[in-house]
């Protein structure tokens, strides 16, 4: 089951969307993590998240964990039991929540503890010990508010406007905004802009666009589109093109995707 929660209106800009989840599984089920155009953030209620890159063949278990901006999917095995709080962040969210610039957590999980604003202490058991999701979201929600309201005028947890309104082109656009196109709508050169937008985000306009493009076609494929058009309606030369996007962000094809977000190994 899951348990969404609309963010406070003073959080929108941040929280992307927010849910609550409890699920029984297989105890074999594995969920591929796939690239998103927002940061992760998973408190684990009962048990530790077991999480690590498909790629790298490393692993790790998190009670708090947040997830940057990545090309590649990460899995995470369930042990037949899943029951915590997801957040997902947009890269504006990243400074004004989590207290540091989406680069600096990109292609990284991260325990709460390493971040320069993190779960306090406590927090997480007090969550744990709700007896209702709503109670679980608006404690969440209190403390979000009460960090964003003690970091609002400080500017180093702001991102430069130029870069948030970079980002907001290639998301609006469905990811194919051109590069010199974004970068002369924000008034920077091509090359400023990689070095300031990378430097901030922690991917390039180029694959910021790439990953929005993925997470259009996810959303397309989720509703039961047929392939082909999924291809054409997210911005891919063809099936194939979308198909081989597929094997590289998602280690899986997208008709085994659009069956079910689980697998099991073997």
């Amino acid at each position: 089951m899951e348990a969404v929660h609309v963010p406070h209106p003073a959080l929108r800009p941040y929280v992307a969307s927010w849910v609550g989840f409890r699920a029984a599984l297989d105890p074999r089920a594995v969920h591929h993590g796939l690239p998103s155009p927002t940061l992760t953030v998973v408190l684990a209620l009962d048990e530790p998240l077991d999480v690590g890159w498909l790629d790298r063949g490393e692993r790790g278990r998190y009670w708090t964990c947040v997830a940057g901006l990545h090309t590649g999917p990460a899995l995470v095995r369930t042990h037949g039991w899943q029951h915590g709080i997801q957040l997902a962040l947009t890269p504006l969210g990243a400074r004004a929540l989590l207290g540091a610039p989406s680069a600096a957590l990109a292609a990284t999980m991260t325990e709460h503890a390493e971040l320069p604003v993190g779960l306090p202490q406590g927090l997480l058991e007090s969550l744990a010990a709700q007896r209702d999701w709503r109670s679980r979201h608006l404690l969440l929600e209190r403390h979000l508010l009460s960090v964003l309201a003690r970091r609002h005028d400080d500017p180093a947890h702001d991102v430069r406007p130029e870069v948030a309104r970079a980002w907001w082109l290639i998301a609006s656009s469905g990811g194919r905004a051109r590069v010199a196109d974004v970068a002369e709508q924000v008034g920077w050169g091509r090359r400023r802009l990689l070095e300031q937008f990378r430097a901030e985000v922690g991917v390039g306009p180029k694959e910021a666009g790439r990953i929005v493009r993925f997470d259009r076609s996810r959303r397309l494929l989720d509703a039961g589109i047929p392939l082909a058009e999924v291809a054409d309606r997210a911005g891919y030369a063809d099936q194939a093109h979308l198909s081989r996007e597929y094997a590289r962000l998602a280690g899986r094809s997208p008709g085994r995707l659009r069956e079910s977000a689980y697998h099991l190994p073997g």
